[in-house]
């Protein structure tokens, strides 16, 4: 049995200026099959991201969650709907603590957050010390994310994603910035939780052994278009893919 269609792109097309940023893109993202977005500087990737949670407007195409279109839907909109989104650079309030971090997402996800709201009277502290404890950041509940370490912020930055309950949530460069050294680390817990949250990846990432390990499928973008998709030892082993992406002669 096949798995279910998440999100599905038709026709999308955007260009700005000279530059063609999506061109005539059909994608689609099955539940439970994480998928690595790869390709040059300037191929579409973000773009695509932009479309898919409402940042930007196609000039043409439509893109659908769950057989619901929301190609003119706003983000706050889509994210309602279940589409969850992790920028390059952590959104995060940098001289808060994590755990407060995640009580302000939990209330404005119940639609209670105020100004003035206190954050020791919302009544979901359990659940999201329970998503700190699911990305290894309990023991940094009470800090500020300012004091933490990039690998750590991302996390906390994903398990802010994850209290807003979604089925599909799209990274950009989940990996930018963590030391090489905790890279792995990080994948590990990001897509365990998510596994346990049950919730749907798709990733633009530039370091393949990342891809390699962590995506289910990869598809590879060029020119504001899907080229290429399949797994990632069809994928990592294509002459082209090698030539233009990973940047070593074949």
């Amino acid at each position: 049995m096949s798995a279910q269609v998440l999100l599905e792109t038709r026709g999308l097309d955007i260009r700005f200026g000279g530059v063609v940023a999506a061109d005539q893109v059909d994608v689609e993202i099955h539940e439970g099959r994480n998928l690595a977005i790869i390709g040059p500087n300037g191929a579409g990737k973000t773009t695509f991201l932009n479309i898919c949670t409402g940042y930007t407007k196609p000039n043409a195409g439509s893109v659908h969650f769950c057989g619901r279109e929301i190609t003119r839907r706003s983000p706050r909109q889509i994210t309602r709907l279940g589409v969850a989104r992790a920028f390059q650079m952590p959104q995060l309030f940098a001289e808060h603590s994590a755990l407060e971090n995640l009580l302000i997402a939990a209330s404005a996800r119940d639609r209670r957050w105020a100004p003035f709201t206190r954050l020791g009277d919302v009544p979901e502290r359990d659940e999201m010390m329970h998503l700190l404890e699911l990305v290894d950041c309990a023991h940094v509940a009470e800090r500020a994310v300012n004091e933490l370490p990039e690998g750590q912020r991302k996390l906390i930055d994903i398990a802010i994603a994850l209290a807003l309950k979604p089925k599909l949530l799209l990274m950009d460069e989940p990996t930018s910035g963590v030391a090489s050294s905790e890279k792995f680390g990080v994948m590990d817990i990001l897509t365990r939780a998510l596994a346990e949250a049950k919730v749907t990846s798709v990733f633009v990432e530039h370091d393949m052994g990342i891809v390699e390990k962590y995506a289910d499928e990869v598809a590879v973008w060029a020119s504001g278009a899907v080229q290429l998709r399949g797994t990632p030892a069809e994928i990592l082993e294509h002459p082209d893919v090698i030539r233009d992406v990973i940047g070593e002669e074949v």
